[in-house]
């Protein structure tokens, strides 16, 4: 487990500019809250951001993820059809803008934002990003989490619902909580898992390729058949959608890494274009942060930092 020091903020957060821009240009005004039933007082939202899963005791709910600042009323309205108890805890499973863009307005609801110590310090620093230069101001107070963990795993109990908090290393970011409910065999695991397309590799902020890998390994042995897995993005999953991505992603690894560990540079690497058989199931839009070259550029910086 890795602490996040004053100079590791320096080259961190390579993507958290594109992912807040990413904001730009929507109206959110037409954005939907779609609710799926888990099962066990246990839900998935999805509106326009990083997926949200709910759990509901029997005084109070457990929220992971918040999406981005102008949802919070339309979330807000979603969870109270569900149940009309107050949140009381909101888990971040990193520190990406439309994870926690709702945070402030949340916790001045009264839920206490749990997260790995790593997100509440790039959150109250602001960031640099590694790939462009620009930088992202510190966050109001209010956004910042008040009860975090470094080595976990971490519990949080709402009326006789647990949420079993756990810290992998080096993955996405440097701060990644993946989160289980065992008594509705729910995982939410962040953007340490993507359903339907090549991840954000946030290499600027501490993520690696080889983090994503045995991140992806545990979660695999966590998971059964009978497993409902909320990604960070796309559709609910099984354990089935998991392996399949599991295994392109050690195909990617593996690919990356052998021609990095060849000497190559990047530009080769993407002319070499190594996950052009790929691309077609996994690849976003170009100019997308899940597009092939955008995916290839993180893969390599990730070997690069990593040395």
């Amino acid at each position: 487990m890795k602490r996040i020091t004053a100079a590791a903020l320096a080259g961190a957060a390579a993507l958290f500019a594109g992912v807040a821009s990413a904001q730009q240009g929507v109206d959110f005004s037409k954005v939907e809250i779609k609710t799926t039933d888990l099962g066990n007082k246990t839900y998935m939202l999805e509106g326009q951001g990083g997926n949200i899963t709910v759990a509901v005791g029997t005084d109070g709910i457990i929220m992971v993820d918040s999406q981005f600042a102008p949802l919070h009323d339309k979330i807000k309205a979603a969870i109270a059809k569900i149940s009309p108890l107050p949140i009381k805890y909101l888990i971040n499973t990193h520190y990406h803008l439309d994870h926690v863009g709702g945070n402030a307005a949340f916790q001045r609801d009264g839920a206490t934002i749990v997260a790995h110590d790593n997100i509440r310090v790039r959150l109250a620093a602001g960031t640099i990003n590694a790939n462009t230069g620009n930088k992202t101001p510190p966050m109001e107070a209010d956004a910042i989490p008040t009860d975090t963990y470094l080595v976990g795993p971490k519990k949080v109990e709402v009326g006789g619902r647990v949420a079993e908090v756990n810290h992998v290393i080096d993955a996405h970011t440097d701060g990644d909580s993946w989160v289980y409910f065992p008594d509705a065999n729910v995982l939410a695991l962040g953007d340490t898992y993507s359903s339907r397309t090549y991840p954000n590799l946030d290499w600027g902020s501490g993520g690696t390729i080889d983090g994503m890998v045995l991140a992806l390994e545990r979660y695999l042995k966590a998971a059964n058949d009978t497993t409902k897995i909320v990604p960070g993005h796309g559709p609910l999953a099984t354990k089935a959608n998991l392996q399949e991505w599991h295994d392109m992603m050690v195909k990617v690894r593996d690919r990356v890494k052998k021609l990095f560990d060849e000497g190559k540079s990047e530009q080769e690497v993407l002319a070499a274009n190594p996950l052009a058989d790929l691309d077609g199931k996994w690849a976003g839009p170009p100019g997308a942060i899940t597009s092939s070259q955008t995916f290839l550029h993180n893969v390599y910086n990730s070997l690069r930092n990593r040395d």
